[in-house]
């Protein structure tokens, strides 16, 4: 056994000992998505006594953070996102009202000067009282900050009354401000004191009569009297004791997630692993035989793997990302077909001292350069969908990138331990086709038999794209993006009746509720969907119990999602951001590795595979949401993924001397049907896991599994039938030859066309 076998093998017996060990100690960290409950979004707004920045928001995220202990969460999260958003993370709260009314107050909590009763209409300055009168107020005078405590007590007169302690020029500001209200006589307005909570005065108490004029009330302490219940009063005193803001919030988005939801998705994502795993492992070894028995193995070992990187970086699993890293489980399968396919050609051109060892050290050598621009694209995608996307997509960027990395660890490494020696085993070289790789498999004899020349039919294919696209432009066109709520801003609440009720029904509910523009959509198995703008908690009431009226019975609110229409917008302009920097990105790399017209093909093929899966989701009116997004962007590197891999033989065949006079067109075509037993192979694999998502895993990820079925068939398709044809019609125009003078030097011993490809003349 030679040294390199043994450093890997030592290595892999680590990486798997390290990530037994993490499975075995560290629990899960399941997102709100998969466990119930509710996550808050806070924005920063300028204010009057700072502006909103990076220090303001740490200093306010400080004091929601005491707002949130108050409340008795148990494990809450609270997170700066940005330089202005405040992320709040309370699981286990499904009834989130409660929680929106003590972390989600928006302004300061100000003390300030009554001057007068105002008889107009209410404004910035003018507010009405807690008994209807509207006052005209003064500036601040000191705001919640300045007050180190507060409780709430029986006074000796039997009233609820908080008790207020100020500090640091809190005391003398207090001094100050009702010293000056006492100058005013008793009964006037401008002897009150306004306490200002959201621009609602929720107290304005008058000055004692024994405060004299310009004295005020000294001593760092006083008391908030008034018509306060119990409640009231406990709950002005935990905003006061949590500590005044020191810049305004706004709520810019608010999703509830019920915990059968969560407790669903998690058992359907999981069965769904399980049975597309299995599907794949025994798809792996009826294609490979022994050596795909390996190739399952190490794809067990992936998944353990995968899943310890997740738990050693304290990652937050999402929905998205519980569904992307089931979605790596098939795409993990990529870099060893690309191995063991390469093996089987240099087995095949080996001639009479062919030999096992020989073809899968060769397999793997010949094999790296795909692999690595295969899954640097994919990366590519990932990488924006963490920096550009937000929320539960953002898991999804984080395990698919674990996942890539994870990949090509097992491919490279975990199986070349456990395949090496197995090759080199005396049994097997007795019966080489027990192994796997003395055959060409049935796709590549087909097609060798075959032998189609889709590159002399190019402009019969790159029409069908063309129709293809304008279909997809006409159903966007015709029937219109379905936005979700994250980019158009609005609330989406989902519900489940233990009685089904029809689409009509629902939606005359709905409509009776005062939602007459809402979004309603039903399934099956009772679950309603209601989107719409205007949607408080009072018409939800409503509509809750006009559902039940029309027949759904008890009525349980499962998901409720609220977004601003300011971050629908920003979450709009990002998707969008995304894209255009994905295709930007991937020319650049492609440019940098290929010839940049082969760069501009796969970038185009990639733009039409995105352009397809955009239009079909508008025929079949399914949503566009950021889960929607986390699978196009997956497209996109999925799409660019076949392209490399495709160019990468094509790259190798132009760059043989024995080649310099073929046609570069003629090299193409052989280079893409080379190609294509791995792209069938990796696509099923992947394609077993996704129908088991579609199947098994309800309305939570059946669009996310259908959005990426239909992207892997249609970038299958496109790397095959319109990159290659566009890289042979841009190459036509200089010449056609596969001169390689325009290429660089190729490191090593330049590799023949293998014996197993047919040239047509």
């Amino acid at each position: 056994m030679s040294r390199a076998i043994v450093v890997r093998a030592v290595l892999a017996l680590v990486v798997l000992a390290v990530s037994g060990w993490l499975l075995a100690t560290r629990p899960p960290r399941l997102g709100l998505d998969l466990r119930g409950g509710t996550q808050i979004v806070l924005e920063t707004r300028d204010g009057e006594f700072a502006d909103a920045n990076p220090a303001t928001t740490d200093e306010a995220l400080e004091v929601l953070r005491r707002r949130v202990d108050e409340l008795g969460v148990a494990e809450p999260t609270l997170a700066r996102s940005g330089e202005r958003r405040i992320i709040v993370e309370l699981p286990g709260v499904t009834e989130p009202a409660e929680a929106v009314e003590v972390i989600g107050r928006t302004a300061q909590l100000t003390f300030r000067p009554v001057l007068a009763v105002a008889p107009g209409p209410s404004g910035k300055d003018v507010l009405p009282s807690e008994d209807g009168e509207r006052l005209r107020l003064g500036p601040a005078a000191l705001s919640g900050q300045q007050v180190s405590g507060a409780t709430a007590a029986i006074s000796r007169s039997g009233a609820w009354e908080v008790n207020l302690d100020f500090r640091g020029g809190g005391g003398e500001a207090w001094r100050k401000l009702t010293g000056t209200a006492a100058c005013a006589p008793p009964g006037d307005p401008a002897r009150r004191v306004a306490i200002v909570l959201d621009q609602e005065v929720i107290s304005s108490p008058q000055v004692n009569e024994d405060v004299a004029c310009d004295v005020g009330i000294s001593g760092g302490r006083t008391q908030i009297t008034g018509s306060f219940t119990e409640e009231e009063a406990k709950n002005l005193a935990l905003l006061v004791r949590a500590g005044g803001l020191p810049v305004p919030v706004e709520i810019v988005e608010q999703r509830t997630v019920g915990p059968s939801l969560g407790k669903a998705a998690i058992e359907a994502s999981a069965l769904a692993a399980v049975l597309g795993t299995i599907a794949t492992i025994l798809f792996i070894v009826g294609v490979y035989r022994l050596i795909g028995g390996v190739a399952a193995v190490t794809l067990v070992c992936y998944g353990l793997i995968s899943y310890a990187a997740l738990l050693a970086i304290g990652a937050t699993l999402t929905l998205p990302g519980l569904a992307g890293f089931v979605l790596a489980i098939g795409m993990a399968l990529d870099a060893n077909v690309l191995i063991f396919e390469r093996a089987r050609e240099e087995y095949a051109a080996g001639g009479p001292r062919r030999s096992l060892r020989t073809a899968l050290r060769s397999g793997f050598t010949n094999a790296w350069s795909a692999i690595a621009d295969s899954n640097i694209t994919t990366l590519l995608a990932a990488g924006l969908l963490f920096f550009l996307a937000s929320g539960p997509v953002r898991g999804f960027g984080i395990t698919l990138s674990i996942g890539v990395l994870a990949s090509m660890f097992t491919a490279l490494v975990l199986t070349r331990v456990l395949a090496s020696p197995l090759v080199n085993a005396r049994w097997l070289a007795r019966r080489p086709g027990w192994s796997g790789l003395a055959g060409v498999g049935w796709v590549r004899r087909k097609l060798e038999a075959w032998n189609p020349d889709i590159m002399g039919r190019r402009r019969r294919w790159l029409a069908v794209s063309a129709v293809a696209a304008v279909l997809a432009l006409a159903g966007i066109g015709v029937r219109g993006l379905d936005l979700g709520v994250e980019f158009t801003g609005g609330r989406l609440v989902e519900y489940a009746a233990t009685t089904p009720v029809t689409a009509d029904e629902a939606r005359t509910a709905v409509t009776s509720a005062g939602l007459d523009r809402a979004v309603v959509t039903t399934s099956g198995d009772g679950n309603i969907s209601v989107r719409s703008a205007g949607f408080d908690e009072a018409t939800e009431a409503e509509v809750r119990s006009a559902l039940a009226s029309a027949g759904g019975g008890e009525i349980q609110r499962l998901r409720d999602e609220k977004i601003g229409p300011t971050l629908g917008a920003e979450l709009r302009r990002n998707a969008l951001v995304a894209l255009a920097v994905a295709l930007v990105a991937q020319l650049a790399y492609l440019a940098v590795r290929f010839r940049w017209r082969w760069g501009a093909a796969a970038v185009l093929a990639m733009f039409h595979d995105v352009l397809i899966l955009i239009g079909v989701f508008a025929w079949l009116g399914r949503p566009i949401d950021g889960v929607f997004l986390a699978a196009l962007l997956t497209v996109i590197g999925y799409s660019v993924n076949d392209s490399v891999v495709t160019f990468d033989r094509v790259r190798e065949l132009v760059r043989a001397k024995d080649n310099r006079r073929v046609p570069f067109a003629r090299l193409a075509n052989t280079g893409s049907l080379q190609t294509v037993p791995r792209t069938v192979n990796t696509g099923l694999g992947a394609i077993f896991i996704l129908a088991a998502l579609a199947v098994l895993g309800g309305d939570s990820l059946v669009d996310f599994a259908l959005a990426l079925l239909i992207g892997i068939i249609v970038g299958t398709y496109s790397s095959l039938f319109l990159a290659t044809p566009l890289a042979v019609t841009f190459e036509s125009r200089r010449g056609g030859r596969a001169s390689p003078r325009a290429e660089p030097k190729p490191s090593g011993t330049p590799r023949p066309v293998p014996r197993g490809a047919v040239l047509k003349p």
